[in-house]
């Protein structure tokens, strides 16, 4: 969705901050971190460059605040995630769904990114309860086997990386493949109950 300029209009410190966010991330996005500056904000939400100093300092603390805000909307669709695991039937269908739209709907795939080349891999400290939590669901999916909790591991790994591929690529792979927008989903979700089922005994 393209941003459209907004009048100007009075707001509380709270919702200014929370409009800033929100335009930050779909310039994101949309244009990529280049895009997420004062100016680009203040315009989209219709705010003074002195104002959106005022509630940042500056472009860095911005985009800081962005990158937090972010790292807790994943954190918490993780969360969402895990909770299904342990009481939907078609769980790990939604887990593979939950997952691919945090990371390419929810804009965690841009942020990874963003991250990565930015160097602030500190940020993704944060997310570690909520993997252990993952790991912990899928868990309790997995049947016990000798082999189970490397696969576990491997279930949590294969689905995170796909849908942050996906997000990042994935659009392009397809149209050069002739494929449909679900199709690394639906690989993944063909894939996802081999790894669940324990391996048959020789």
């Amino acid at each position: 969705m393209t941003i459209s300029p907004t009048k100007r209009r009075k707001r509380s410190a709270t919702e200014a901050r929370d409009e800033a966010l929100a335009a930050a991330r779909s310039l994101l996005l949309e244009r990529g971190p280049a895009a997420v500056t004062l100016a680009n904000v203040g315009r989209a939400i219709a705010m003074s460059h002195t104002n959106v100093i005022h509630h940042f300092g500056s472009a860095a603390g911005l985009q800081t605040a962005l990158m937090e805000a972010m790292i807790r909307d994943l954190a918490d669709a993780l969360g969402d995630a895990v909770s299904a695991l342990y009481v939907d039937a078609d769980a790990p269908t939604r887990l593979v769904d939950r997952v691919f739209d945090a990371f390419g709907k929810g804009g965690a795939g841009q942020l990874a990114a963003w991250l990565v080349l930015a160097r602030e891999l500190d940020y993704f400290d944060s997310l570690e309860q909520a993997v252990a939590d993952l790991v912990a669901a899928v868990r309790a999916r997995v049947p016990d086997s000798p082999d189970s909790e490397a696969r576990i591991r491997d279930i949590v790994l294969l689905v995170a990386v796909s849908a942050f591929g996906d997000a990042l690529i994935g659009p392009h792979l397809r149209r050069m493949l002739g494929q449909e927008a679900g199709a690394m989903r639906q690989l993944i979700a063909q894939i996802l109950p081999l790894l669940i089922a324990p391996p048959p005994r020789g």
